[in-house]
């Protein structure tokens, strides 16, 4: 609903295409101030302007990628952000004896160790103040497993984990945390795959759309600062 952020600021991850844009979006409608990161420089500053939100090229899985946009961030706002939401993600199929570990890593290191990096970095400022609130996109993935998902799976789990640690570490605290996990979504992730042309994957029409997934963000972000959801599945009815 438009306003229910009014005056709140924001930071989304993986803004400049699918499930990140799509909550950059959601958040803008609702009057948030949306600080929008992506590693691709051209394709943000185009999805940024052409939703009204701030580009700031950067890459979230090392930890100077993240000490300067904290830094930046930090000046630019006077404080952290009252909403983190870590969307970056990689993503790729390949059976664990086929697998390449340089693939392995960076699949850890966009979904698992962005969020981490995320949360050392903005978490003190947020317990000082003693609000704030990071929401994380997980997956099915960190729920079941699935044949060739090796990398995903073993970074969504490892996610869920990171949730579950945060969630107990800030109970009480005015911090609040949450995970969404979504089924598979028709991201441009799928544009290698192919997933129409192997009867083992789901369709891409079958698939949720981003926009799905930001509603659920969205519905988390803009709970009574007493309430906090903990987790959200989201997956296709049908």
């Amino acid at each position: 609903m438009a306003g229910e952020l009014q005056g709140k600021t924001a930071l989304v991850t993986g803004a400049s295409r699918g499930i990140g844009l799509a909550i950059a979006r959601e958040l803008i409608g609702a009057g948030a101030w949306v600080a929008m990161v992506s590693r691709t420089a051209e394709p943000l500053a185009r999805a940024a302007e052409g939703i009204g939100g701030h580009a700031i090229p950067g890459d979230v899985s090392t930890t100077e990628g993240v000490h300067t946009l904290a830094t930046y961030v930090g000046e630019l706002l006077g404080d952290a952000p009252d909403l983190i939401v870590s969307a970056a993600g990689a993503f790729s199929l390949a059976r664990l004896d086929q697998a390449s570990p340089e693939d392995f890593d960076r699949q850890i290191a966009a979904n698992l160790r962005g969020p981490f990096l995320l949360v050392r970095a903005f978490l003190p400022a947020m317990l000082r103040r003693r609000t704030g609130h990071f929401v994380t996109v997980g997956s099915v993935a960190g729920q079941a497993a699935f044949p060739e998902n090796g990398g995903y799976a073993a970074s969504k789990f490892g996610v869920r984990g990171l949730h579950e640690v945060l969630r107990a570490e800030v109970r009480g605290t005015g911090v609040r945390a949450t995970l969404i996990e979504p089924a598979a979504t028709d991201t441009p992730l799928w544009d290698p795959i192919d997933p129409d042309a192997r009867a083992d994957l789901p369709s891409r029409a079958s698939m949720l759309r981003p926009e799905d997934v930001a509603r659920a963000v969205l519905f988390a972000a803009t709970q009574p600062a007493g309430v906090q959801i903990s987790s959200i599945a989201v997956e296709a009815a049908g």
